[in-house]
């Protein structure tokens, strides 16, 4: 073993000296055409602002509900190229971040909540078939993995949530060590909890790109490298300014993701956090029987500082997470989307975890925002006298949920009574963040907490007091 002078081992560093920064999921032929920039004023009853899965699903059920609906979409960049087109692919049915966060958070509505995000999952399906959206969707479900470097603690929590999931009428199954291994193969596994109908895997940007072609198709007018850079009331409607144009709109819903909200009101309850993520190059068929993985689920690991990993249709891996970093003032830039450190950290956890395929090659390696808020559920609001309603901080969780964070800011923006828009989910906000320099030097405290209970199991007087005040941090 060579240990180069930044401590990691050369070989793990060779594996990802030839990745390609982009992410593998928008290196192809599939992206749609772009579309033009809002270049005059345009009218409509309703402007989705931000492209991704929130503003597309948005702009979908809007006109589902009711097709003479004039709606314009607008993004500041290329619809699909932030957080929708370059996340892992995870699609998963919990809108509360997990079962323990929902009997936290929401103890009185987590049945209904779980049935609400089931329901979401089973619709999602539906519309996929639906509109023949082709984006390798697969329903098998996701193993939650405990490994032998956690605290004996963390196979209790599991244990735990095992227990809440089947009591709730999850289809869950328990995993020892030795059924552990025959559906995926790691010397670093002791246990896992397999929930075989709460999660999809699928190709993200296809989705999103999907998306925007039946937005297209029911009429919605889409507008690119069309940044939003200010609202304020126009008579019983709201102005929308571009730079090179603006949209007078009856109401406009905001899905704006970890990019600066529009609304001074709503900059204290998202925290932008960046992840990274990498795949292999295709394995060859004895380096894929090597490690099993025949059910082709989704993977994670229950610790504070998770990995996420699945196989992509041509047999890569995808490995990603563990690393989650906040940046001074919660600044978003492409200059972030490029972290060396973490992409070394990450390959060296991934020869620790399958070292059978040492000598694999990583082909991609790529990083992205997240819109995190303390409780890391989504949360919605309203503004500018209603005509304005937002939805935000799925905190890494949203590729299903987006769908469900869109119907329930319609129902809010047009008053629409629905048992989502009753459940303290959506009636209740998160706590707000700190102002800076507080913020980052509790989210930067935070993590170390977090590694620290990951490698001792005990929960420090500063992760005890987050608990005491209801933020609970534990993922």
């Amino acid at each position: 073993m060579s240990i180069d002078d930044t401590g990691f081992d050369q070989r793990h560093l060779d594996a990802i000296a030839d990745a390609e920064q982009l992410p593998f999921w928008l290196d192809g032929a599939n992206a749609p055409d772009t579309n033009p920039t809002l270049v005059r004023t345009e009218s409509c009853d309703l402007c989705v602002i931000g492209g991704g899965y929130t503003g597309l699903w948005t702009a979908i059920i809007a006109k589902e509900r009711d097709p003479s609906r004039d709606i314009v979409l607008i993004d500041a960049h290329a619809v699909g190229g932030a957080a929708s087109g370059r996340n892992g692919g995870f699609m998963d049915a919990s809108l509360t971040h997990g079962i323990s966060n929902a009997f936290r958070h929401f103890p009185d509505d987590v049945e209904v909540l779980e049935e609400l995000g089931m329901r979401n999952l089973d619709d999602i399906e539906l519309a996929l078939k639906r509109y023949g959206i082709e984006c390798d969707y697969h329903r098998n479900g996701v193993i939650e993995v405990v490994a032998e470097r956690h605290p004996p603690s963390y196979e209790d929590e599991l244990r735990r949530e095992y227990d809440l999931l089947e009591r709730l009428g999850h289809d869950v199954k328990w995993l020892n060590h030795d059924e552990m291994r025959a559906e995926v193969d790691s010397p670093t596994y002791t246990s896992g909890l397999w929930d075989k109908n709460g999660s999809a895997l699928v190709d993200p940007a296809r989705l999103v790109w999907g998306l925007k072609s039946v937005a297209e198709r029911l009429g919605v007018r889409i507008y690119e490298d069309t940044k939003a850079t200010a609202l304020e009331r126009d008579g019983v409607g709201v102005l929308i300014s571009t730079p090179l144009g603006s949209i007078r709109a009856g109401r406009v819903a905001l899905g704006t993701n970890a990019f600066k909200p529009l609304l001074r009101r709503i900059s204290n309850y998202i925290a932008p956090v960046y992840d990274y993520c990498m795949t292999t190059q295709p394995l060859t068929d004895d380096q894929l029987a090597s490690i099993g993985w025949a059910n082709r689920q989704g993977l994670s690991d229950n610790a504070n500082q998770f990995h996420y990993y699945r196989l992509t249709s041509d047999n890569r891996i995808l490995w990603g997470g563990y690393d989650a970093i906040y940046y001074w003032r919660g600044k978003v830039s492409t200059e972030f989307e490029s972290r060396p450190e973490s992409w070394a950290t990450l390959s060296t956890h991934f020869f620790e975890t399958f070292p059978q395929l040492e000598g694999v090659q990583f082909s991609h390696m790529w990083g992205g925002a997240i819109d995190t808020s303390s409780r890391f559920t989504v949360f919605w609001g309203r503004a500018l006298g209603g005509r304005v309603a937002y939805s935000l901080g799925y905190t890494g969780l949203g590729v299903a949920a987006a769908r469900f964070g869109a119907s329930t800011m319609l129902d809010l923006l047009y008053g629409r009574r629905s048992l989502a828009t009753q459940t303290s989910l959506a009636k209740d906000k998160p706590w707000p963040f700190p102002p800076e320099p507080f913020r980052f030097l509790g989210i930067q405290a935070t993590r170390w907490s977090l590694d620290h209970e990951d490698k001792t199991g005990r929960r420090n007087l500063w992760l005890k007091a987050l608990d005491r005040v209801g933020l609970g941090f534990d993922s």
